[in-house]
């Protein structure tokens, strides 16, 4: 359900696609919009983000497990060997996920509760960590830099710099991430799944595509 409202920075007009939506940029002056009850607060500028291969882009739709999705949002990082990003997507039910789209792997993930995870201090690879009778092992610690954003985000996502990401994986298609951008923690739970099986639709066209 879309819902319209004006930048308090410039009085352009801005439209929330998704009622979840608390993150959004101005699509006129690129403040980065923060939006509570009904306010709608200024609180920096959106970064220019580096180029992109993706063919995901917003609005892209997709099924996963039978459920449509609809892409609102993106987070970019980069670490030292290449960047990726974090599609926010909406399911037709509302549920709020995440497809991470990187060097050409892709998973869906949604954000999980109710587990006490290890800080960064306690965190290593080889660690081994159990959730609702799934064993997984840290496979890899990453160090990223938060580029920027675009579209609707579901939470206030701003003035980030340097971040560890610990990626949790097993012997089959489940995998995890503990994002350590937050304190406390928060982890992420999902399983990688092939391109073709997302069905996806209304995605970037490249020079050379048929």
């Amino acid at each position: 359900m879309s819902r319209g409202t004006n930048c308090p920075n410039c009085g352009a007009p801005v439209e929330f696609r998704w009622s979840g939506a608390v993150q959004a940029a101005c699509p006129f002056c690129k403040s980065v919009l923060i939006r509570s009850d009904l306010d709608l607060k200024t609180v920096g500028k959106v970064a220019d983000l580096p180029p992109d291969p993706s063919p995901i882009q917003l609005l892209t739709e997709g099924v996963y497990k039978g459920n449509k999705f609809q892409v609102t949002g993106r987070l970019v990082y980069q670490w030292e060997q290449g960047g990726w990003n974090e599609w926010h997507i909406v399911m037709a039910d509302g549920q709020s996920g995440w497809l991470s789209d990187a060097q050409l792997e892709y998973a869906v993930s949604f954000l999980a509760g109710g587990s006490q995870l290890p800080t960064e201090e306690q965190i290593s690879r080889g660690k081994r960590l159990r959730y609702q009778n799934t064993d997984f092992e840290v496979s890899t610690l990453t160090v990223a830099i938060y580029k920027g954003f675009e579209g609707e985000l579901p939470f206030p996502y701003y003035e980030k710099s340097d971040m560890l990401f610990a990626d949790l994986r097993t012997s089959g298609p489940a995998f995890g991430t503990i994002d350590y951008s937050e304190n406390p923690p928060l982890l992420f739970v999902g399983e990688w799944v092939e391109f073709e099986d997302l069905q996806l639709k209304n995605l970037r066209q490249f020079e050379g595509w048929k």
